[in-house]
C-alpha cells in the first residue's frame, strides 16, 4: 500500500512573547491507503493542531508532511486551498452546512469552488448520487433546519465525498448525536472505508475510537500509542443490540 499521509519529525511550534509554545512534538507517522484511524487525546494534547495541519488549514513550522506524494510545507496559500479541496474532504462536528440553501445545494457547493468541468446537470446528478449514498436522497431539496441532527451529517458526509477525495477528515464528527444516530454514522464510515476510502477520525471517546482500525494516542504534542483495534466493533452489530424506538 502507498502512504496517503507521510509526517516526518513534523513540529508546531507558537511564538509568544514570553516562550514558544510546542503543540506537535517531531511527530513521524505514516497512514495507508484504505487505514481507518482514530486520534485521540485530550485538551492540549496536539490533536487538534495535527488535524488542521493534516487538512492544509494550517502549516508546519518544521518536518516535513507529504500528502498523496505530494510535499504540504512548500506550497502556497492559493497552492494549498487547491490541494486541500482536490484532495480533503471534511466532516466537522458542528455540519457547517449553509442553513438557506437545500441539502442538494451544500453538496453542490464544493464543486462550484473547485471549477468542475462537468455540466450544471452532472454536477446536479452526482450530488444526488452522494445524498443517495449515505441514505439522504429523499431529503434532497430540504434546508437544515427542516432536518435532524444526523441527516445534516449524511448530507456533511455526502458533500465531503463529492470531489472524489483522497482523505476524509472527522473532526469529533458525532459529538452532537445521540447513541443510535452515533453509531448510524460511524456505520457510514464502516462501509466507506470498506470501499476503500481512507478515513482519518479525531475523538476524545474511546468506544467512538474502537470502530476504527488503528488507533493513534496524543499527548504534549507526541504520538503515546499507535495500535491496531483488535475488537473492532462493527455499527450494524451494534445497532442490533440497542433498544428499540418508541414509534412517537
Amino acid at each position: 500500500m502507498s502512504s496517503i499521509i507521510h509526517l516526518d519529525q513534523l513540529e508546531k511550534v507558537y511564538r509568544s512573547a514570553e516562550e514558544p509554545v510546542y503543540a506537535v512534538r517531531g511527530v513521524t507517522l505514516d497512514i495507508q491507503k484504505g487505514e481507518f484511524v482514530a486520534i485521540m487525546g485530550t485538551s492540549g494534547s496536539g490533536k487538534s493542531t495535527l488535524m488542521n495541519i493534516l487538512g492544509c488549514l494550517d502549516r508546519p513550522t518544521g518536518g516535513s508532511y507529504q500528502l498523496d506524494g505530494v510535499e504540504v510545507s512548500s506550497l502556497s496559500r492559493n497552492q494549498l486551498s487547491d490541494l486541500r479541496n482536490r484532495k480533503i474532504g471534511f466532516i466537522f462536528q458542528n455540519f457547517n452546512l449553509l442553513s438557506r440553501t437545500t441539502a442538494l445545494e451544500n453538496v453542490e457547493l464544493p464543486m462550484l469552488y473547485r471549477r468542475s468541468a462537468m455540466s450544471r446537470r452532472e454536477q446536479r446528478d452526482k450530488a444526488m448520487k452522494m445524498l443517495d449514498l449515505v441514505g439522504i436522497g429523499k431529503r434532497a431539496y430540504h434546508t437544515p433546519n427542516q432536518l435532524s441532527g444526523g441527516q445534516q451529517q449524511r448530507v456533511a458526509i455526502a458533500r465531503a465525498l463529492i470531489n472524489d477525495p483522497v482523505l476524509l477528515l472527522a473532526d469529533e464528527s458525532t459529538g452532537n448525536l445521540d447513541t443510535r444516530t452515533s453509531i448510524e454514522i460511524l456505520g457510514i464510515f464502516q462501509r466507506l472505508n470498506d470501499a476503500g476510502i481512507t478515513i482519518v477520525m479525531v475523538t476524545h471517546e474511546n468506544d467512538v475510537a474502537q470502530y476504527a482500525r488503528r488507533i493513534i494516542v496524543m499527548r504534549d504534542g507526541r504520538i503515546r500509542s499507535d495500535t491496531p483495534v483488535t475488537q473492532r466493533l462493527n455499527a450494524e452489530e451494534e445497532l442490533k443490540n440497542l433498544p428499540a424506538v418508541d414509534a412517537a
